[in-house]
């Protein structure tokens, strides 16, 4: 089980299982992950070891020793049944949308996501405007994104930020770790590969236009039990701004249109670059924001030559003046299927006009 406990804090706790109409006690045993960047609260593993009077139990619940008799609801355990086939490719785990409003951007990054090859994005929403709303229902009702309430700022006090110095909080960035973790048991068994990244991001390749085309690839050349780490290349918006794709209809519709911003910031090459991964999730035991924290079976990852893919990641950016900015048009790509796709989810949406 996915939790996110109080690090300083030692309950002794239990996991109560559901056995053939019978309760079957054991202790629970809490791992920390240790991306908790300093905050009181972090991601938690719950492990509850299986015993021979209960080796197929299909509920649990946690609770402290002591309060074992006012147990009212149970967990369903998933993930029992092991299919041979999956019924997505790709998806795609975001997290965390948090007051989001930049319409354009959201329906861009969706149809790039579709474009690449991604039949399923999972987006953790704590809230929205109505127009965004308008988006994620459009794309609910078509299968493509499954949105997941994330409200746990009823509950517990989360960071806007990363360094705790600076935005306080019990609990990192909207609590994006558990998010993430959650995201990859949930898809572990319906998905061959999950891309963990945000939705401002987009892991490009260059030889071939697909992931589907780019996967086999890695893996002729990586193996096949290995995550694959994409380079963070960011293209910041108060760059200049390249107005060949510009389109009139998009203006009055709330975001930047990535679309304009084709000039990347160079990164050093003897200074760690974060990255992103796409990993096969039965690999994985604990991941965070840029990586994995445990694999299983030793498995790792790999960093992908920028040549191959890289990320590319759209947002407000600051850099000093005598940073020259590197073109790279290679979003221009992809415009003849993009811009129409865009246009008829907005008309859709009832966004723009036909």
């Amino acid at each position: 089980m996915i939790a996110i406990v109080h690090r300083y804090e030692h309950v002794t706790s239990s996991c109560v299982m559901c056995c053939n109409g019978r309760n079957v006690t054991s202790p629970a045993e809490f791992s920390i992950h240790t991306d908790h960047f300093n905050f009181e609260y972090g991601t938690a593993s719950i492990t509850c070891p299986l015993s021979s009077t209960c080796l197929s139990p299909t509920h649990v619940a946690i609770a402290a020793r002591a309060n074992l008799g006012s147990i009212t609801s149970f967990q369903p355990i998933r993930n029992i049944n092991i299919p041979t086939t999956y019924p997505y490719e790709f998806t795609i785990c975001i997290s965390v949308m948090y007051d989001y409003k930049s319409v354009l951007n959201l329906v861009q990054s969706m149809e790039m996501f579709r474009l690449l090859g991604a039949q399923r994005v999972v987006i953790y929403k704590t809230n929205c405007d109505s127009d965004t709303q308008k988006v994620l229902d459009y794309y609910e009702k078509s299968g493509f994104v499954e949105v997941i309430p994330w409200t746990i700022t009823k509950h517990i006090s989360v960071s806007h930020g990363w360094k705790i110095n600076e935005s306080p909080g019990q609990l990192h960035y909207y609590g994006q770790i558990p998010a993430l973790n959650d995201c990859v048991y949930r898809y572990m068994y319906q998905s061959r590969y999950l891309a963990l990244h945000d939705m401002d991001e987009l892991i490009l390749p260059f030889k071939v236009k697909t992931w589907r085309e780019l996967l086999p690839e890695l893996e002729n050349r990586y193996g096949s039990h290995v995550g694959f780490e994409f380079e963070n290349n960011v293209f910041p918006f108060n760059a200049k701004a390249h107005k060949d794709y510009e389109q009139d209809k998009w203006k009055n519709v709330q975001g930047t249109n990535i679309l304009n911003y084709i000039d990347r910031l160079p990164n050093p090459p003897k200074v760690f670059n974060n990255f992103k991964i796409i990993v096969n999730p039965r690999l994985v035991l604990k991941t965070t924001v840029h990586g994995l924290l445990a694999t299983v079976n030793g498995a790792f990852t790999v960093r992908v030559n920028n040549s191959v893919a890289r990320m590319y990641h759209f947002k407000d950016f600051s850099y000093t003046p005598n940073t020259v900015p590197i073109r790279d048009d290679h979003l221009w790509d992809y415009v003849n299927d993009l811009i129409p796709a865009v246009s008829e989810v907005l008309q859709a949406c009832g966004l723009i006009k036909a």
